[in-house]
């Protein structure tokens, strides 16, 4: 990347980056403007499912976890620019279960898994705001575990939870079925989080956090980094706000069909690492206060 795109991709980029955006598909088929984080929630707890591309996926999540109506009635589906059929699934259930408990976005283009979960973060209701992976890795009754935690924090709380029970030897152990080119590439991307970034907080890539609608709106409002290392950047803003992090254990499970490309996405992810640390040392990224909700 050149000096001068360093010097001119300062600006967060909006949540809608399209008119459509601004919409979504009511369970008539109809469009209804989104609501805002910013707006006094109506809702204990919104669900946001970033999904891209996943049309099979996206069906065993639902199925699975229609459970997670009991916890909530406000489940947010993403869908990055998909090419295949994952709106038409989310919608199904849509209409199945009505457009108050169950809402599709369609983003126009494809912006990457940060800058959907922020579009579904933005346009939440809850009290509470949890992201959650389409591929159902991790088991959704597991969110009290979260609430639980959240109720033991000080104001402004954000939940990582982890992917592993327990203590840090039972890392290995849950991940002895990854090559030993994956697991490299995993503890390489551990110490760069760890040197340039988020101390403190062993496992920033878990899908399945948890936070208050005010620690949400403080985080992503200064969120610039929409691909894969975005968790990185909404943890060292956390931390650079003062707002508490707990790690709680939760059941997780390796499913097929993940969109992370060993090599590939790693350099990415540690590119974005690398700028996310000059970036906001240099001062070319910079942390404001955030206006007040409704």
């Amino acid at each position: 990347i050149s000096i001068v795109a360093f010097i001119t991709a300062t600006k967060m980029p909006p949540h809608h980056q399209n008119e459509e955006e601004k919409f979504f598909l009511n369970a008539k088929g109809q469009k209804e403007i989104l609501p805002s984080i910013w707006d006094s929630p109506t809702k204990q707890l919104s669900v946001v499912v970033p999904s891209y591309n996943e049309e099979k996926r996206c069906k065993f999540f639902m199925k699975r976890k229609c459970t997670m109506l009991e916890f909530t009635e406000d489940v947010i589906v993403v869908d990055d620019g998909s090419v295949d059929q994952t709106s038409k699934v989310a919608l199904e259930y849509c209409q199945k279960y009505g457009s108050d408990k169950v809402r599709v976005i369609t983003l126009v283009k494809n912006r990457g898994k940060g800058g959907a979960v922020r579009m579904g973060v933005f346009s939440s209701r809850g009290e509470k705001i949890l992201m959650a992976d389409a591929d159902g890795a991790t088991k959704f009754p597991d969110v009290e575990k979260l609430e639980k935690g959240l109720a033991d924090l000080q104001p402004w709380p954000v939940i990582n939870s982890m992917d592993f029970p327990g203590k840090f030897k039972n890392l290995l152990r849950l991940k002895i079925k990854r090559s030993y080119f994956r697991t490299l590439l995993m503890y390489g991307f551990h110490f760069l989080v760890w040197f340039l970034c988020v101390k403190g907080v062993r496992d920033t890539q878990c899908g399945f956090k948890l936070l208050t609608r005010e620690a949400a709106s403080r985080t992503f409002s200064s969120l610039h980094i929409e691909r894969w290392a975005f968790d990185v950047e909404l943890l060292y803003i956390a931390q650079f706000f003062k707002i508490p992090i707990a790690e709680v254990a939760v059941n997780w499970t390796e499913i097929e069909g993940s969109k992370l490309v060993p090599f590939w996405s790693w350099l990415q992810m540690g590119r974005d690492l690398l700028f996310i640390r000059l970036r906001y040392l240099t001062g070319a990224w910079r942390l404001e206060q955030t206006r007040k909700m409704n």
